[in-house]
């Protein structure tokens, strides 16, 4: 599976943005697909998933900010990112499982700044 992530930018504290990802090639096993963002200095972490149910899992930090959907027709996953704050700021990566093999993007930037 490829992914191709986009959407990514400058956005002052307050904004919002929303990424994409879409994907190509084995699609038909994607189960899970989901976001992490890697700040500077900081670890991966997950930030947000779906499954192939269209049940959702939210980071504790950006719960009632960001909300992740997908759109099985196109194979793409969105994070409809709000209220983005100064910590939002990160690479974010989109991921797809296929059971247990995980495929990644190749990162957007989030920069959030006034």
């Amino acid at each position: 599976v490829q992914l191709q992530a986009c959407g990514g930018g400058l956005v002052q504290p307050g904004g919002s943005l929303r990424l994409s990802c879409a994907a190509s090639g084995s699609t038909s096993s994607i189960t899970v697909m989901g976001w992490y963002r890697q700040a500077p200095g900081k670890q991966r972490e997950l930030t947000a998933t779906i499954n192939s149910r269209s049940t959702t899992y939210y980071a504790d930090s950006v719960k009632g900010r960001f909300t992740i959907y997908r759109d099985n027709a196109k194979n793409t996953v969105y994070l409809q990112m709000d209220s983005l704050k100064p910590e939002d700021a990160a690479v974010y990566y989109c991921t797809v499982y296929r059971g247990s093999i995980s495929s990644w993007g190749q990162g957007t930037l989030v920069t959030v700044s006034s």
